[in-house]
């Protein structure tokens, strides 16, 4: 969880890589795609992975594969925004089996994430 609510913050950290790729095209949205290559420091899914943002920044969908699970590519979708304490949060998230053409198996929910209140101390 910590990974989840912590992006895009940690993406300044300087041992942090980022490389924009070509914005993608999904239910009639066009998202941009940031590539992020997180350092050893940081307990995460997989040192890559790809963020999928809105033209208002948000957050939208998050691709990546569970290496500790030795688990296959998946798509990770935030909805349902809230503001806490000033800053956006998504409260809903749903992970769904990527297949290896990118295409995504919504019909299956491998993890379902419900946020109800956030506090920033």
């Amino acid at each position: 969880m910590w990974t989840y609510l912590t992006a895009p913050f940690t993406f300044a950290a300087s041992d942090v890589h980022t490389e924009e790729l070509p914005s993608l095209k999904e239910n009639g949205q066009t998202l941009r795609r940031l590539k992020v290559t997180f350092p050893d420091r940081i307990a995460t899914h997989s040192r890559e992975q790809i963020f999928h943002f809105d033209q208002q920044g948000l957050l939208r969908r998050h691709d990546y594969s569970a290496d500790v699970l030795n688990a296959g590519p998946v798509a990770h979708y935030s909805s349902d925004y809230k503001e806490f304490d000033g800053i956006m949060l998504p409260t809903r998230r749903r992970v769904h089996p990527l297949a290896a053409d990118g295409t995504v198996n919504h019909e299956l929910e491998l993890v379902t994430i419900d946020i109800e209140s956030a506090l920033f101390l």
